[in-house]
């Protein structure tokens, strides 16, 4: 087999859909794991729709996932003369016709048929070319085969197929056509997306056939030789992504943007490799997956026809994995773009825009404070994006206090009070490391009758606001005696005035 040509095609209509970057990973993982060459083109054809930032959105996010192309982006927008070539040729050869039928008029005329869709009724009213939608013929008789290497072959009758419209009446061609002229000229050896797709592929084999047997294949683009852009494309069509309730992803209401996952502090990584196993998996059955493994074992043939659930938690989990899987200085360098992002922006570095910026005043940001910080927050988090909710008591003045924690640990407990002015006693005078606080509190905790966890959690709140977070003898030893001192005396006003 020649070295195979795959293209990833999308349009740039929204946000970088996790479908698609599935979509794009398999073709990627294809054209690795057998020597083979990774297209990206840009669907551009509807004006009306498509915005130069959701191009920019798709390159940026690719690269992001480590899956930028080898050829392109080729445009569809700037192949328009070859558009027109190919729709000369093809209503030359009679294979076009033009139709002047609104939409309401034939949904009037068929209302009864057994067979939906367009009825054919412009066939032989010879309209001009000019100022109309110009329609398929498709035969009257016989079957079109699409052999897909993950649903086999997929038969469609012929007399069941519509005369599809392939162009606009301003000329503009449309999705099937645009489409499949592109494979012919760019050699594309398999054409590998989603199975909302597959209706249409038995329409592109009818005009690849007719563009083949009118010799219209043009000028290879890229590195396409002419004997690969006459040949038939092998079709793989893939389990569509749901949601827990078993629908299709939607963008109305599921999470699906791969933009929001970055902003939120996913590692490319661990999203790439949990979209590699939607639908496919390599031998052994593990969930986290080497890059290496996934390209060496990346099979079409292995991939599975059902659908394939989207897994939040999952994923989460998984990044999770990832992130401890870092180095402390790696996880320190990768966080900051949401713990300082004023200094990312200024180094000319991304910044997560939609994460909003971190709860404390920039100028009481400290790096070599928060680089104490990072490993234990480090073992804690699933995503980049919850390191400021960890340790935002570090850098705000006086932590945000969070009032069901503080009536659960301070409000309701009545030993709450003598337990923190025992804290304040204690710590004045102890060595100011972790060790030796954990020790001090343990005492303290004997001498009111409580374990160590019973006596930290008034502490906890008093310093941090919050009954979460990083482990409070390290975090005392970072935050210093005298603030942690002035933080436990305001708690103990606070208490003993309610």
């Amino acid at each position: 087999m020649p070295a195979p040509r795959v293209r990833f095609a999308p349009s740039p209509t929204g946000f970088f859909h996790v479908g698609s970057g599935r979509t794009a990973l398999y073709n990627w993982l294809f054209a690795r794991r057998n020597g083979g060459v990774f297209i990206l083109r840009i669907e551009d054809t509807d004006t009306e729709r498509n915005r130069e930032e959701w191009v920019d959105g798709i390159v940026d996010a690719m690269a992001w996932l480590g899956m930028e192309p080898d050829e392109g982006p080729y445009r569809q927008s700037q192949r328009a003369a070859r558009y027109a070539e190919v729709t000369d040729t093809l209503w030359e050869g009679g294979h076009l016709y033009a139709c002047d039928c609104t939409r309401d008029a034939v949904l009037a005329r068929t209302a009864g048929n057994a067979t939906p869709g367009y009825d054919g009724f412009c066939r032989d009213r010879g309209l001009r070319r000019e100022g109309h939608a110009l329609r398929f013929r498709t035969p009257d008789e016989g079957e079109t085969e699409v052999h897909d290497v993950i649903r086999g072959t997929v038969t469609f009758r012929n007399e069941t197929m519509e005369d599809f419209v392939v162009a606009r009446s301003n000329g503009e061609p449309l999705f099937v056509l645009a489409n499949i002229v592109d494979d012919l000229d760019m050699g594309i050896t398999h054409v590998i997306r989603g199975e909302e797709l597959l209706p249409s592929a038995p329409k592109a084999i009818l005009i690849w056939h007719a563009l083949v047997a009118a010799g219209s294949v043009g000028e290879p683009v890229g590195e396409a030789g002419r004997g690969e852009a006459a040949r038939l494309p092998v079709w793989a069509h893939l389990p569509t992504l749901v949601n827990e309730q078993r629908k299709k992803l939607s963008k109305r209401r599921d999470p699906v943007a791969v933009e929001s996952y970055r902003d939120e502090g996913y590692l490319p990584e661990a999203l790439r490799n949990y979209l590699a196993l939607l639908g496919w998996s390599p031998p052994g059955g593990e969930e986290k997956v080497p890059l290496q493994v996934l390209v060496d074992n990346f099979a079409l043939e292995d991939v599975n026809h059902s659908p394939a659930f989207f897994d939040v938690k999952k994923l989460a989990h998984l990044n999770g994995e990832y992130i401890r899987d870092l180095s402390a200085d790696e996880f320190a360098e990768r966080v900051l773009p949401w713990v300082d992002p004023g200094a990312e922006r200024a180094a000319g570095r991304w910044v997560p825009e939609s994460a909003g910026a971190p709860p404390w005043p920039p100028e009481r940001f400290d790096p070599a404070v928060f680089r104490r910080l990072a490993p234990l927050v480090q073992e804690r988090v699933a995503t980049l994006g919850e390191a400021p909710g960890l340790v935002d008591f570090v850098f705000l003045e006086d932590p945000y206090v969070d009032e069901a924690s503080w009536e659960k640990a301070i409000g309701c407990d009545p030993g709450a009070v003598g337990l923190l002015d025992a804290a304040i006693h204690a710590y004045g005078h102890a060595d100011w490391t972790a060790e030796a606080l954990r020790a001090a509190t343990v005492a303290v905790g004997e001498q009111a009758g409580r374990k160590l966890a019973k006596a930290q959690a008034p502490i906890r709140v008093a310093v941090t606001g919050c009954t979460v977070g990083p482990p409070l003898f390290e975090s005392l030893e970072v935050l210093g005696r005298e603030e942690v001192l002035r933080r436990l005396r305001g708690a103990l006003e606070r208490a003993r005035v309610r």
